[in-house]
């Protein structure tokens, strides 16, 4: 399935970025100067590429045909795996803000909440694409109709076909490659 394919190579920027998040972790821990703007633009990146754009096309499309179509079992793992795990990863990442705003007023030891949760989400992350990637996507691939397919590639393109997706593709690869240079 391209759709698949696509979410493959999404899960390879959003890994990526969880590499910055722990190497800004690192100089945080070992008492670096780091521009706390970068972590404003690795919030950015999460909120709006890893969880708008793409946990958004997983959620609205391809998780409901797949709880539609396969019944109890996708649901399971839909509901109580993939959408639990998005729902923590959006709690860290505000707790994750939240700290950043501490630190930024001057508070140091909200440096220590700062570091537990970006790690706290990079670990979440790591096993929840692994999951998606190897049992999921795989389970979905071989278990959706034909009709399913066909109608989730055409949800796809048509979201991916949007100047906003476009755009959105572009402003996040690049920044990922500029923080990436800074570490």
């Amino acid at each position: 399935m391209p759709s698949v394919l696509l979410m493959n190579e999404e899960h390879r920027y959003i890994k990526r970025m969880l590499g910055v998040m722990r190497g800004y972790c690192q100089k945080v821990l070992r008492g670096e100067e780091v521009a706390l703007e970068d972590f404003h633009s690795m919030i950015d990146f999460v909120r709006n590429y890893a969880d708008k754009h793409h946990h958004g096309k997983e959620e609205d499309i391809f998780f409901g045909y797949m709880m539609g179509e396969l019944g109890l079992l996708a649901e399971k793992l839909v509901k109580m795996g993939m959408l639990v795990e998005h729902d923590l990863g959006r709690l860290l990442l505000a707790d994750m803000e939240a700290a950043l705003k501490k630190v930024e007023a001057g508070d140091e030891d909200a440096k220590l909440d700062l570091i537990s949760n970006a790690m706290g989400y990079t670990y979440l992350l790591h096993r929840h694409i692994d999951k998606e990637d190897g049992v999921v996507f795989t389970f979905a691939d071989r278990e959706l109709s034909s009709e399913a397919k066909e109608a989730i590639e055409a949800r796809y393109n048509a979201f991916e076909a949007t100047e906003e997706a476009a755009a959105s593709r572009e402003k996040y690869v690049l920044l990922l490659e500029t923080l990436e240079a800074k570490l």
